[in-house]
């Protein structure tokens, strides 16, 4: 079995390991008390938090563990507006952040920054959003479903020029490297690096105003209130040291396997759509998007060959709406698959992904067939009822009448799934057809497109 999605939880590395085994006997005592027990205890913790520190670029004083990276967003965004609360009520984040950074802010009002079809955000798209009334702008380092990396560096350093702390999310690229730029507030997870789960990671710079929300704790400064687990604060630690010191060798050996992914699969499979930035991005991480695929039953199959992936498409198990990186983005959404490659990933375990690939999508597209559409022709043009019908169905549909008009007739697809209001114009782009707009119908959206070619 191969395990492609590293970017939702890497294996626990064998560094962690160890380290929470030994940790286990040692590390069990209250780090507070000043018996021997705990006085060991609290020398574990702190050697855990200098190491910790020390791979952020921050001091140790500034570096809180929290239960998880979820809940070191929640802490940290909470009380960042805290702390500023006398300035406004206002935040700043780009529209592919984590659904953690966004839940967060929810209560607020909030500027969404939009994004390039790499994923990208623009550093002026935060110059124009910046108010007097900013209280916080956040910006993930690299994001989890495309593997872009964004210009932290820029952005804060737009942000500091004008007061506003900027909180980045680095929960995807702490294991491969700092974070560079003056960034005020950063958040991490231990799982996605190899470390175990339930701890994350807050930083929180010297002189950034910051109010702990919720009842009082002595603990972490007041920002994560409760017992430390410290077994695993100490494998989190030890196994963040550990992938640092072989991030360089194995970022040059991922890349080589996700740039050869990227350029084969568009040879091997038909209509297919390979998204985020092709340079600027994570070592491990390639995603795709399959026309006529039906994401949840393309994951299904890659997993009866023996390959463990995940999928930002509309029609997964979690959800029945479109990714909203996907959809920020402006891509084809339906039979997306994202392989994230964990350090060790073989070029054989590769070549054969490569090899299985095809013969899955092509069974997914014989099993969801191509319904006989329900057509009704006027004059130079088709209405396409796809009404109750869900992605990729009414692509599937319109890729089937298109050659019906004539070239600048159009084709009016009724649909009332969301996706489709992504996937028809990306389908649109990929076969160089011109997509006129969706207009209103009595159930559902009318989608216009035009026949060009």
């Amino acid at each position: 079995m191969s395990y492609f999605d590293a970017a939702s939880s890497a294996p626990l590395h064998p560094v962690a390991r160890q380290a929470l085994l030994a940790s286990l006997d040692e590390g069990w005592a209250d780090p507070s008390r000043l018996y021997r027990e705990g006085r060991r205890a609290r020398l574990l913790l702190d050697a855990a938090r200098e190491a910790a520190a020390e791979a952020v670029g921050c001091r140790p004083d500034e570096l809180s563990f929290t239960s998880s990276g979820t809940r070191a967003v929640h802490s940290g965004i909470a009380g960042a507006l805290a702390g500023r609360r006398r300035i406004g009520r206002h935040l700043i984040v780009s529209a592919v952040e984590h659904s953690s950074v966004l839940h967060s802010t929810e209560l607020f009002e909030v500027t969404e920054v939009p994004v390039s079809r790499t994923g990208a955000v623009s550093p002026q798209s935060y110059v124009d959003a910046l108010r007097p009334d900013t209280a916080l702008a956040c910006l993930q380092s690299a994001n989890h479903e495309v593997g872009t990396v964004q210009p932290v560096a820029e952005v804060a350093a737009v942000c500091r020029q004008a007061g506003v702390p900027l909180l980045v999310d680095a929960a995807q690229s702490l294991g491969w490297g700092p974070v560079e730029g003056e960034w005020s507030l950063l958040t991490a997870s231990a799982h996605k690096w190899g470390g175990p789960s339930g701890v994350g990671l807050l930083a929180v710079r010297k002189g950034v105003r910051f109010s702990p929300q919720g009842p009082a704790d002595e603990r972490e400064s007041g920002r994560a209130p409760g017992f430390e687990n410290l077994p695993a604060i100490v494998a989190a630690a030890a196994s963040l040291r550990a992938v640092r010191a072989e991030a360089a060798q194995e970022a040059v050996r991922l890349r080589e396997l996700t740039a050869r992914i990227r350029a084969r699969v568009p040879r091997l499979v038909p209509d297919v759509d390979v998204v985020g930035d092709p340079e600027k991005r994570l070592p491990g991480i390639v995603t795709f998007s399959c026309l006529y695929v039906d994401g949840e039953t393309l994951l299904h199959e890659l997993d009866r060959e023996g390959f463990s992936v995940s999928s930002g498409s509309s029609c997964t198990s979690s959800t029945l709406t479109p990714s909203h990186v996907l959809k920020a983005m402006g891509v084809l959404s339906e039979g997306n698959v994202r392989v994230s490659l964990p350090p060790g990933t073989t070029s054989e375990d590769v070549e054969r992904f490569l090899e299985v690939l095809p013969g899955a999508v092509t069974a997914v597209r014989q099993k969801l067939g191509a319904p006989t559409p329900s057509a009704a022709v006027r004059d130079d043009s088709l209405v396409v009822d796809a009404l109750g019908k869900r992605c990729p169905i009414p692509v599937i549909e319109l890729a089937k009448v298109i050659g019906d008009v004539p070239v600048g007739g159009t084709v009016r697809v009724l649909s009332d799934d969301e996706a489709a209001r992504l996937d028809i114009p990306a389908w649109c782009e990929m076969r160089e057809q011109e997509y006129m707009g969706e207009e209103p119908a009595d159930q559902g959206s009318a989608y216009v497109v035009r026949r060009i070619s």
